[in-house]
């Protein structure tokens, strides 16, 4: 199935910020990467490249929120890490250690207001997301909520050492403190 140019548009946006950031994804590289004319760019984006990574941003949050729902209600919260952490660990090295997560790149984006302002909603709707489920597994609503923040500050720091130092050891030592803050947050298995 062919992808229209607006798809195209938004899925070279989100490859070149995993890659290289905001500033580093250039106009002509996105047109050259997309296969797509800047006519088509303004058609679909009036604004230019700064509408056009913030809808991306925005789609990608929604890609990612999409696993992680799909992580949170299909395994116990103690598995949770296993997921979402593996998944990064797969990711980072198969990439040569050159992807990264487009929330950051978009949340660096200091003279792109609007984009950081996307990657800003994704950050919230993970913490809602993920403190809903520590909640419900029985942490305090406050405690769920802070703990929520903390993993999701802890695994973006992750990948961005990992991409530094091309190990995923920064991950997977992440993964396991927090695997052990978990488990003094969480009520007993027969409490639950």
């Amino acid at each position: 199935m062919t992808t229209g140019p607006r798809a195209r548009l938004i899925d070279s946006a989100i490859e070149l910020v995993c890659e290289q950031g905001v500033a580093a994804a250039g106009l002509a590289t996105l047109l050259e990467r997309s296969k797509t004319s800047r006519n088509s760019l303004y058609q679909h984006f009036p604004s230019g490249k700064s509408e056009l990574i913030a809808t991306a941003t925005t789609i990608a949050g929604a890609r990612l929120t999409a696993v992680m729902e799909k992580i949170t209600v299909s395994r116990p919260p103690d598995r949770w890490f296993d997921a979402l952490f593996g998944w990064w660990v797969a990711v980072l090295p198969a990439s040569s250690f050159r992807t990264g997560c487009p929330i950051v790149g978009a949340a660096l984006a200091e003279s792109e207001p609007d984009v950081q302002a996307s990657a800003g909603a994704v950050f919230a709707d993970w913490h809602e997301k993920l403190g809903t489920g520590f909640a419900e597994a029985g942490m305090s609503a406050e405690d769920a909520s802070s703990f929520a923040s903390f993993v999701i500050s802890a695994m973006e720091g992750a990948i961005v050492q990992s991409r530094a130092v091309k190990s995923t050891k920064p991950l997977t030592d992440a993964q396991q403190h927090l695997s052990v803050l978990l488990d003094r947050y969480l009520p007993p298995v027969s409490d639950r």
